[in-house]
């Protein structure tokens, strides 16, 4: 995508070289906006957290598994990127934001299997296994135990792939390129990193025969936890319940603002205003801008908004009394500097307007943030509604600017022919609206030559003529018979108010109240507060007008409600992957009791953190539930394995747990390290904190929690192992 972005530039370039060495002298064109160079800055600096991740993730495998295993697993991740990168150009997925973040986020992912099967292969080689024994060892236990994990933490993303909105089409290029790097992963854990092992890794020099500290620790933990299984399952289910409660304390958001330096002014006159006031007002807003040095460039359009520069662009429908400016700062600090300039010198120097100052959008446009819509059929009806619905939204002082899509009344003078006075002069309806407009607009009479254009010569009254009613009341029609006769012979006039612009929704006339929010704001937090007073107003209005939420707090709503459809359809592959796997009701019945729990580790990092529970945080959770159902997926597994070697079943929860704390845990602090680089940002921010806090805590319920509810399901009773005596060494490592 950055090499495509150069290219076109270049050409562009050129292109416009070329064009302006013909051009007339004094006609220069003039830079507004350069696209290529804010692709670069951005796919540069992902690019930088991609590399960023990669060696966080590598650091890790080397200091926890050793020199010689930490290569296989550091091997494993640029052969799977060498596979992943050319199938995403196959599938036409360009390298662009979403398709990076979610590089990033596969690579904290991928490198869970590598582990698991670098760490089986050492765990067999500790044993006493040949090189090609431990590696057919770690296939034949774990090559399809991982796949169905794989299955399921796709699964997890379906939502994000599938989501049938605006929103989603910005997500899908995030399961593509997950679903693209798990399966390569799996695949090159199952094929390649065997054979990495054979080759690397060695036998260690002398048996390990202390276990490390770490799982010592753990392990007294986990026996202890065992022998105290309902106090346990007790503890976690009230953790659990008080973080559903805790949820309303995170504050909500759709999508952030962008991190582009751009700036986009709405300024709106009122509906009756010509085109040339917009054009005087916008010159007076150009001499604001003139000679501000956190500026780079503005244009201004009038009587219209910016053309799509940007995909994500509210664009704004051609009206005489709108314009509007795009500012390109020199950063995003200056960016906040500028915006607080420009909001108090609007509203002291042009109080006539209803402007709006606000950076580009991320996700789908919504415009002002907060809406309400209001509509019934009499358009006098609405506008007293809609009065009363505005008063009571300024009056929460989260809000600001309260304003109105249509609302303003203009003067209007209605001519009534009487059509019997008309007829016995000989005139119809159509020869006195001829008049009219040739009078008041003009008629063509002629045509001059412009070189190759005929430009129209219009015949009509002078300003004084058309403005004036009296003179109107005394124009004078031509008769049939060549006479003439007075309008107001047979015409009355009738002063009234009437709306130069209605707005309608379903063919009904629908008024929106909008109003943006304080800076320390968001706008679903002031759509809640303000939930039961609209309600309350609602409530009381006549059959056929209500009231509807619009701006963030509906797209939002739509953007949830299309992954909450396919919720059904992830939840149905991944029961079907884990029945295939598990062949068990009663283990499938363990493995989902830990599914939704790292809920309690989402919740507390987004109340750290300050991020707001938005749309891709919501993504987030949904992936997290494929990744914790995958290591309780492989536990079960192991658990099963140490049952079926002989072991009571009290003793192989304690021997599997032991077993897995290794390649669980490293594969959980790689993934939360990882995501380290994303976790700053404005977009990934939300959905890397999720990750980071529901992984650390779903990771520890997995091998804490999970152990006691299949002890106190299966209701087992046998004595746990001493616990100073290891199991089959899991740490020995040669380096």
């Amino acid at each position: 995508m950055a090499a495509t972005s150069w290219r076109w530039a270049r050409n562009v370039k050129q292109a416009m070289a070329r064009i302006t060495s013909d051009l007339p002298v004094g006609i220069e064109p003039v830079l507004v906006a350069d696209q290529p160079v804010t692709v670069d800055l951005a796919i540069g600096e992902f690019t930088t957290s991609l590399w960023q991740a990669i060696l966080i993730i590598l650091v890790v495998s080397f200091i926890s598994l050793g020199v010689r295993p930490g290569l296989v697993v550091a091997l494993a991740i640029p052969l799977t990127l060498a596979i992943v990168i050319p199938l995403m150009q196959a599938f036409a997925i360009d390298m662009q934001r979403i398709s990076l973040g979610a590089l990033i986020i596969a690579l904290a992912l991928l490198v869970d299997d590598a582990m698991t099967t670098t760490d089986a292969m050492l765990t067999r080689l500790a044993a006493g296994d040949d090189k090609v024994a431990a590696a057919k060892f770690a296939f034949r236990h774990y090559a399809f135990a991982m796949l169905a994990g794989t299955f399921v933490t796709i699964a997890g993303f379906v939502p994000v792939g599938f989501a049938q909105s605006s929103a989603g089409e910005y997500t899908f290029s995030l399961f593509a390129v997950v679903t693209i790097a798990l399966l390569v992963s799996w695949l090159v854990a199952v094929i390649f990193a065997p054979l990495l092992g054979v080759a690397i890794l060695a036998r260690p020099k002398q048996a390990v025969t202390k276990t490390p500290r770490v799982v010592q620790w753990y392990r007294r933990l986990l026996v202890t936890a065992l022998r105290l299984r309902w106090v346990t399952i007790a503890i976690t289910l009230g953790l659990f319940i008080g973080s559903i409660l805790l949820l309303p304390l995170i504050p909500r958001q759709f999508f952030p603002s962008s991190d582009r330096p751009e700036l986009v002014v709405d300024l709106t006159l009122p509906q009756n205003a010509s085109i040339y006031a917009s054009q005087t007002m916008t010159s007076r807003f150009d001499d604001l801008l003139e000679g501000d040095p956190d500026m780079l460039r503005w244009s201004t359009y009038v009587g219209r908004g910016a053309i799509r520069f940007y995909l994500p662009l509210n664009v704004q429908l051609p009206n005489d009394f709108f314009s509007q400016a795009v500012i390109v700062a020199t950063d995003v600090e200056a960016r906040e500097r500028l915006r607080q300039k420009l909001e108090l010198a609007l509203a002291e120097r042009f109080p006539e307007l209803v402007s709006r100052i606000y950076p580009l959008e991320l996700g789908p446009p919504v415009g002002w943030p907060v809406q309400y819509r209001v509509s019934g059929p009499d358009p006098g009806r609405v506008r007293t509604i809609a009065l009363d619905l505005a008063q009571f939204v300024a009056a929460s002082p989260r809000v600001e600017k309260v304003n109105f899509d249509w609302i303003e009344p203009t003067r209007e003078v209605r001519i009534h022919i009487d059509q019997e006075r008309a007829r016995l002069l000989g005139l119809s309806t159509d020869a006195v609206s001829g008049v009219l407009n040739a009078v008041l607009t003009g008629t063509p009479v002629t045509q001059l030559r412009d070189d190759i254009y005929l430009v129209n010569v219009v015949a009509r009254a002078t300003d004084e003529q058309r403005v004036s009613l009296s003179t109107l009341s005394t124009l004078q029609v031509p008769l049939p018979g060549g006479r003439t006769v007075p309008l107001s012979q047979f015409a009355s006039f009738e002063y009234t108010q009437g709306f130069p612009l209605i707005w309608r929704r379903d063919r009904v006339p629908t008024l929106t109240v909008q109003a943006d929010v304080i800076p320390s704001e968001l706008p679903e937090s002031v759509a809640d507060e303000l939930a039961d007073g609209v309600a309350g107003l609602n409530a009381q209005l006549p059959q056929g007008y209500r009231i509807a939420v619009g701006g963030t707090v509906e797209e939002s709503a739509k953007s949830q409600a299309s992954v909450t459809a396919v919720v059904p359809a992830m939840l149905f592959l991944m029961l079907t992957v884990l029945m295939v796997q598990l062949r068990s009701f009663q283990r499938l019945f363990i493995v989902l009791t830990v599914a939704p729990l790292g809920l309690i580790g989402v919740v507390l990092a987004l109340l750290v953190s300050g991020r707001p529970l938005g749309f891709v945080a919501i993504l987030g959770i949904l992936a997290l539930i494929g990744i914790v159902t995958k290591n309780a997926v492989i536990l079960i597994g192991q658990i099963e394995s140490e049952r079926r070697q002989g072991r009571s079943a009290f003793d192989a929860v304690v021997e599997a747990g032991t077993a897995r704390f290794r390649p669980i845990m490293l594969t959980a602090i790689s993934t939360v390290l990882g995501m380290i680089p994303i976790a700053p940002t404005v977009f990934w921010g939300p959905m890397a904190f999720s990750i980071m806090g529901g992984l650390l805590v779903g990771t520890v319920l997995t091998l804490i929690f999970l152990p006691a509810v299949y002890v106190a399901w299966f209701s087992l009773r046998g004595s746990p192992a001493p616990v100073e005596a290891p199991a089959v060494p899991s740490s020995a490592a040669s380096g």
